[in-house]
């Protein structure tokens, strides 16, 4: 068995060996679907992620920069095969077109703790619609946090 310890370290020692972490096994899964709200009070409901990944739903911002009345927009994602795997990364655009010439685009991880609370860890771009390419520069980023509105247990929806 030491002849095998230090075959072992001479070989990691060496530079030439690889290894292969997997991923940390966690207690609970991440779930995508439900309602979630973030830091400006914007509410977003998640349905159901389909097999292959796939969600829709809605959102509901709390800002805008236009002085139409908001309403709730569609949304249309995808999340990361989940197969082993319990804090998925995942994408989806928000279709602003009920009240404003603008789009959204997403991207997050979803996350569970120890106490089983849930957040989605999001950065975004929007892009409004402009009139010249010349003025492209005007697409806002920015990041958002979403905290679960319900428990992992807990009923789900608006």
């Amino acid at each position: 068995d030491s002849h095998f310890e230090l075959l072992v370290l001479a070989i990691l020692l060496s530079g030439r060996a690889v290894l292969c972490v997997g991923p940390r096994l966690l207690p609970f899964q991440c779930h995508l679907s439900g309602l979630w709200r973030n830091e400006l009070g914007s509410l977003m409901e998640i349905r159901e992620v389909n097999d292959a990944g796939e969600f829709s739903g809605e959102y509901l911002t709390a800002v805008t920069a236009t002085s139409n009345c908001i309403r709730r927009s569609p949304l249309k994602g995808a999340q990361h095969e989940m197969k082993h795997r319990g804090q998925p990364t995942f994408g989806f655009t928000v279709n602003w077109a009920k009240f404003s010439n603008s789009t959204t685009v997403f991207v997050g991880q979803c996350f569970v703790d120890d106490k089983r609370k849930e957040t989605l860890k999001t950065m975004w771009l929007l892009r409004q619609e402009v009139g010249s390419p010349e003025d492209g520069w005007s697409a806002t980023w920015g990041s958002s946090p979403f905290s679960s509105q319900s428990s992992l247990t807990g009923s789900r929806g608006l």
